[in-house]
């Protein structure tokens, strides 16, 4: 497990399932009321990890299969509220205890998350925000943003990268959903390579700032 630290909050990643997904706890140091964010795999390491504090809900990225395979078992361990964005519940015929919107604040004790619209990646897909801390699912990671399966989505997904997270501060921390974290500095210089070269087709599916 790895753990940061904020002045109000405690942050916990673990790395769980065969597709290294990342899940965080976030812990209000003053209350010790927590949330987690994706319930992903090996739910017993997950409950592990919020150990010490009362989970007050449980929030998803996104919801495809490996972010949400252990959604029931969470829930029914830790009896917390899940909250997804409508158009992922529409888009993976699911249904949240509550649905998180662009714009609103999902507080936890003493602390506040600032929910993001970031759509590309799925119809409904989320950043969390607590300055100078993102956790950002499949919305972007080190060297590229997350799968597309058409150019419409790549482009959606683009506008949420640029638009939503490129004007944050440049020492903000990215959390993704897998691998390793950045900066939105670090992220913005290599979307710079991307950005600056030519193409005659569309670009969608696995791509890499620095190779297409």
């Amino acid at each position: 497990m790895e753990m940061y630290d904020s002045p109000r909050m405690e942050i916990r990643k673990i790395t769980v399932g065969p597709y290294s997904n990342n899940v965080y706890v976030l812990i209000c140091k003053a209350t010790r009321k927590s949330v987690i964010i994706d319930a992903s795999f090996e739910v017993p390491r997950i409950v592990e990890a919020a150990a010490g504090s009362t989970v007050q809900a449980i929030l998803q990225t996104h919801c495809h299969m490996d972010h949400v395979a252990g959604l029931d078992e969470l829930k029914a361990t830790t009896q917390a509220p899940v909250g997804i964005h409508p158009r992922d519940e529409e888009q993976f015929h699911l249904r949240g205890d509550f649905q998180l919107e662009d714009g609103a604040t999902m507080r936890f004790g003493e602390c506040a998350l600032r929910v993001m619209h970031t759509p590309g990646h799925s119809k409904g897909g989320l950043c969390f925000l607590h300055e100078p801390h993102c956790f950002c699912g499949d919305t972007v990671f080190p060297g590229g943003p997350g799968k597309t399966w058409s150019a419409r989505d790549f482009d959606s997904l683009l506008q949420s990268i640029t638009k939503r997270l490129y004007v944050l501060p440049d020492d903000t921390m990215l959390y993704p959903g897998h691998g390793l974290n950045t900066t939105i500095r670090e992220s913005k210089a290599e979307y710079a390579v991307f950005a600056a070269k030519k193409r005659s087709a569309p670009v969608y599916g696995d791509v890499l700032w620095s190779q297409s």
